[in-house]
């Protein structure tokens, strides 16, 4: 197995809060041990991660970051949520800091991205009864297929404003043309000439100027790097994309599988995955489903304040085990 790797720096303590005026109500509890650092979870994978630990946790929670992003897109909700629990957060293969192989020896589909979720889990020691895995946009369906082949990865996922299913028709047209040849080569090839204009406002597309929401410079310049090497954030999107369509089948039909409790969370606004994908994938399966009013396809950031209490919620639900 894999060791984990002790390379690792203390990030600030002083929250950086994403959406100006909406930043989630911190605990006054003793203050927590963080961490920034890489662990290796496999012979072609090192991820870089970020680690908020309590003195005493009452669970964990790992949160699964979207596209554009990198971990930094969870640091408030972390910082917010770090004096009860464990918060972990990585960046996704392709993104941020964590390793970039060649797509002939790693995929980057989403069922690839469900191998690395297990790996990280295992060499990072976390205890799966209490975990609760928070997981948006291309993160959401890896921890579903994960839940799939361990079926006790968590004691809750929390998904929201992703593509569980083949519908285009629910989809923004730009995706609609990345899941097949040969519109992909050409929306490819545009994402990676427009990537300051993605980065400016893909989080923003669609609103009006005043609904904006604030993003910490930090949380910028992290994906600015990221995108900035000869393999970019965009390139591994492509590739996640072009296994897409099987990665959704797959899960459709083997859905009625899955025993670990899932919540779903959508963005009435979402303008990229229609909530209508959402409606479907609940109603099909009998879970919770939680539409929230005036919010886009990116709840965490736009509501984090939603995001902390679905977490805290998650944790409540049938009681959780504490220990010293």
């Amino acid at each position: 197995m894999s060791k984990r790797l002790t390379k690792a720096t203390a990030l600030s303590t002083v929250a950086m809060s994403l959406s100006a005026g909406t930043r989630p109500p911190a605990s006054s509890s003793s203050a927590p041990k963080i961490e920034v650092g890489e662990v290796q979870v496999n012979s072609d994978i090192k991820l870089r991660h970020m680690v908020y630990l309590p003195a005493h946790p009452k669970g964990t929670v790992l949160f699964l970051h979207g596209f554009p992003e990198t971990m930094y897109a969870w640091k408030p909700i972390a910082e917010s949520l770090s004096s009860d629990y464990a918060v972990h957060a990585f960046d996704w293969p392709g993104y941020g800091q964590s390793s970039r192989p060649e797509a002939d020896r790693f995929s980057y589909a989403p069922k690839d991205y469900a191998h690395v979720l297990e790996d990280y889990i295992r060499t990072s020691g976390i205890d799966s009864s209490r975990l609760v895995i928070y997981a948006t946009d291309i993160g959401a369906l890896p921890a579903l297929l994960a839940a799939l082949e361990q079926p006790n990865i968590a004691r809750e996922i929390i998904v929201g404003d992703f593509a569980p299913f083949n519908r285009p028709q629910y989809m923004y047209e730009s995706l609609q043309g990345l899941k097949s040849k040969p519109s992909s080569d050409a929306v490819h090839a545009a994402m990676n000439k427009n990537r300051d204009e993605i980065l400016a406002n893909t989080f923003f597309r669609g609103m009006p100027a005043e609904e904006h929401y604030g993003l910490s410079q930090e949380f910028r310049d992290d994906m600015a790097k990221g995108w900035g090497s000869e393999f970019t954030s965009a390139d591994a999107f492509y590739h996640y994309y072009s296994y897409f369509t099987r990665d959704q089948d797959y899960f459709e039909a083997n859905m009625a599988k899955l025993k670990v409790p899932v919540k779903v969370v959508w963005g009435e606004r979402d303008i990229y995955i229609n909530k209508e994908m959402g409606v479907e994938y609940a109603n099909r399966n009998g879970v919770k489903l939680t539409i929230l009013r005036n919010v886009g396809h990116y709840p965490h950031l736009q509501a984090p304040k939603q995001t902390v209490d679905d977490v805290r919620a998650a944790f409540s639900a049938g009681g959780t085990p504490e220990r010293d």
